[in-house]
């Protein structure tokens, strides 16, 4: 995993020894890339949530770059009024606290990456999607468009602002692939609902190499989506994960199911598809570490 994480042209290229602030910094991908970035010699550090105290300003003084990363759970349960009012507001009011607090600083950062969704595109069938796509419609498109344009005043500080877009983020210890596991190992696996969603996923290892892309690249600003090169659809995705684990994958579940479950989730999250293409990072030369599910699954399960 070292030699790996060394290998990332995008840590090579940050300046000796930098300074990077992350919001977040415990979640599955903060505490991976402050992982990444200790083992190449740079300087990370954890923020507090923000909330623009005269504190919180003292500690983003003197940083190169910010990772912005935290945020309510999405996918953490059952939307309930209030935890969507959780969810909106520890991202956009968090956000914009965030991007206020940065005009005041003496000595601003370089960038500020703020992490965002492909939930921004809502359903939308096998419609290949891009920065440059609209918006979709429902609760998480208008939270995502929310959450991305409360980044915005950093640039008035002359701060280079990057919003990622992250896919489905895959990594068998937490997130969407941890949840799958135990049924499938189980042999009591299969698609949800009709499985012809797409899933645009990526891997912790690309997730993290995409942050370090969007700090080293003065070119890259603005939306960026962060997904593997090949969308795959949810039965596709579930075969293929059934091949790894050599287990069978026999029982779907309906998506009244889901409903019954998680309400209005089940329809954005799990049943919705979004095709997206990760054409920024592609054009800015961002190489991708794991392009193909397949293999990408094998090395994160050890199934070789």
């Amino acid at each position: 995993m070292v030699a790996r994480d060394l290998a990332r042209p995008s840590l090579r290229v940050l300046e000796p020894a930098t300074r990077v602030g992350i919001t977040g910094a415990s979640g599955l991908v903060g505490s991976a890339l402050t992982h990444v970035l200790s083992t190449g010699g740079h300087k990370p550090r954890a923020l507090p949530r923000p909330s623009a105290s005269a504190q919180e300003l003292k500690s983003l003084e003197n940083l190169d770059a910010i990772v912005h990363l935290a945020g309510e759970p999405i996918a953490g349960g059952a939307w309930t009024p209030s935890r969507k009012r959780r969810i909106r507001e520890s991202r956009v009011a968090g956000t914009r606290a965030l991007a206020e607090s940065l005009r005041l600083l003496k000595t601003p950062p370089k960038v500020l990456v703020c992490a965002s969704a492909i939930g921004l595109y809502g359903d939308r069938g096998s419609e290949v999607l891009d920065e440059e796509s609209a918006p979709g419609s429902g609760f998480l498109p208008d939270v995502v468009e929310e959450w991305e344009q409360a980044s915005e005043s950093a640039r008035e500080a002359g701060v280079r602002v990057v919003q990622l877009r992250f896919g489905i983020v895959l990594w068998p210890a937490a997130g969407a692939l941890s949840r799958l596991l135990g049924p499938m190992r189980a042999g009591v696996g299969g698609h949800l609902g009709t499985g012809r969603q797409f899933w645009s996923w990526v891997s912790l290892d690309d997730a993290v190499g995409s942050i370090l892309h969007a700090m080293a690249s003065d070119e890259v600003s603005g939306p960026v989506n962060v997904t593997a090169p090949v969308a795959v659809q949810n039965r596709e995705f579930t075969r293929i994960l059934s091949k790894v684990l050599d287990r069978p994958a026999l029982l779907p579940v309906p998506a009244p199911v889901l409903r019954a479950t998680l309400g209005s989730m089940a329809d954005e999250l799990l049943l919705a598809g979004a095709r997206v293409t990760p054409a920024r990072l592609m054009e800015t030369g961002y190489e991708f570490m794991d392009g193909d599910l397949e293999p990408a699954l094998r090395h994160m399960l050890g199934r070789y």
